[in-house]
């Protein structure tokens, strides 16, 4: 048989760990008719975690392939890579374990997608194996869960929407639950630590942004300009937000910078914001980010950060993770204000000013449920099918994108549409 044929369509990497026991889940529905395998360090454990979510969705999983790959053992990730059209890798923290499964991917001649919400380790992937990938082939998105699909594809929508030149966009998230909080935990250990490492090494990122990008922006105006530290949302019932530190912002702006760099596109400046319902809460949440703050920046600290995550986090982050039932009832909204210009007062060139202030404005929302987990997940697999059928749809012949760059031409907001999700605009207006 040829050996194209023979690859499976998508492998499940780090199958029996937190965040791939929830794709395993969602692949049973998303995946059916595809032919897709797991795979992971250690054989029993992967029988174990099929074994669970077989009982857990009440389907025979025993024809699953399964596949045995080390981090430690080079040879064994191209082997996994080269079974496979598409890996999903839900091995992280990335900064320490997506180097090598990108690596074996791109030598495989295999497109890679993971759920990464690590600056460092996406933009460092992109200045040294974007070449390598563009010249196999090979397309590799990361940010393709919570963080920052529904900020990228978001921002994406928009602009569809929009019928005219965007200038700025401003995000507020918001999660609330349909149950009270039950004193669990709402973040995995591994999101705790990737966040950690991604703050105490934050200082890399700009000689990184410096090599990836050889030339600055022009100087679009008028500027978007930071708000207060803290401000109140008007048309958030009056909750409170905060700047966001996730990776949305850093994903949404190297998706504006290919749209400049290759359609000459003026870029949409953005800022992120999380929206808290209360004062106190904002008080509690900035407490908690100055103490982590100051102890990611020194190593005794950062020890400590990861020996007693419940500690510092008020109980918010455990080993355990959040309870089923507290993911299911989950909820979350981006609510996306964009200003621009009506498409009557187009520029010639991207690089042109406008003479005006903008003209337009209009209010977008990205909602779903249980964004840590469920929706990270169906997402990501939603993200991998995007490249098996519509890759004619995406930027050149590969490389390394984030995911607005990657999907902006293909159906994903549909697909992501008819799987929980809801982008939808909620009202526009002319000045």
């Amino acid at each position: 048989m040829d050996q194209k044929e023979d690859k499976l369509d998508v492998i499940i990497f780090g199958a029996s760990g937190f965040t791939g026991k929830y794709t395993i889940f969602e692949g049973i529905k998303l995946l059916e008719g595809l032919r897709w395998g797991i795979a992971g360090r250690s054989r029993d454990k992967l029988r174990q975690t099929l074994a669970e979510i077989e009982k857990k969705a009440d389907k025979d999983l025993s024809e699953v392939p399964i596949f045995t790959a080390d981090l430690k053992d080079v040879e064994s990730l191209k082997q996994m890579a080269a079974r496979c059209k598409v890996l999903i890798n839900c091995c992280g923290p990335y900064r320490f374990y997506g180097e090598p499964v990108v690596k074996a991917c791109i030598e495989a001649g295999t497109h890679h997608v993971d759920v990464s919400g690590e600056p460092q380790y996406m933009e460092r992937m992109q200045l040294e194996y974007h070449q390598q990938a563009q010249e196999r082939g090979v397309y590799v998105v990361s940010a393709c869960g919570f963080d920052s699909i529904p900020a990228d594809m978001g921002t994406v929508f928009l602009e569809r929407e929009f019928d005219g030149v965007v200038n700025s966009v401003e995000t507020y998230l918001q999660v609330t639950s349909k149950i009270p909080h039950d004193g669990g935990a709402v973040l995995h250990y591994g999101t705790w630590e990737s966040a950690i490492y991604g703050l105490a090494h934050a200082n890399e990122l700009r000689p990184l942004r410096t090599q990836l990008y050889k030339t600055r922006l022009p100087n679009f105006q008028p500027r978007l300009k930071d708000r207060m530290v803290m401000h109140k949302a008007s048309f958030l019932n009056g909750w409170w937000a905060v700047p966001f530190p996730g990776s949305d912002r850093s994903v949404v702006m190297r998706s504006q910078r290919h749209f400049y760099d290759a359609e000459k596109k003026r870029p949409i400046q953005m800022k992120a914001y999380v929206a808290f319902e209360s004062l106190l809460t904002v008080l509690g949440v900035a407490l908690v980010a100055v103490v982590f703050a100051i102890m990611c920046r020194f190593k005794f600290g950062r020890q400590l950060l990861l020996k007693y995550p419940k500690l510092f986090t008020l109980g918010f982050a455990s080993h355990e993770g959040p309870s089923e039932k507290s993911m299911e009832n989950a909820q979350f909204a981006i609510y996306f204000r964009g200003e621009g210009w009506n498409k009557e007062e187009k520029l010639l060139e991207p690089t042109d000013q406008f003479k005006s202030p903008p003209t337009k404005k209009i209010v977008t929302k990205v909602s779903g449920t249980n964004p840590g987990y469920g929706a990270t997940c169906v997402a990501l697999i939603l993200s991998a099918l995007t490249i098996l059928r519509e890759s004619d749809k995406m930027p050149g012949s590969g490389g390394v994108y984030p995911p607005g760059a990657a999907y902006a031409k293909t159906s994903l907001i549909e697909q992501l549409c008819k799987n929980g999700f809801t982008f939808e605009v909620i009202k526009q207006s002319n000045n």
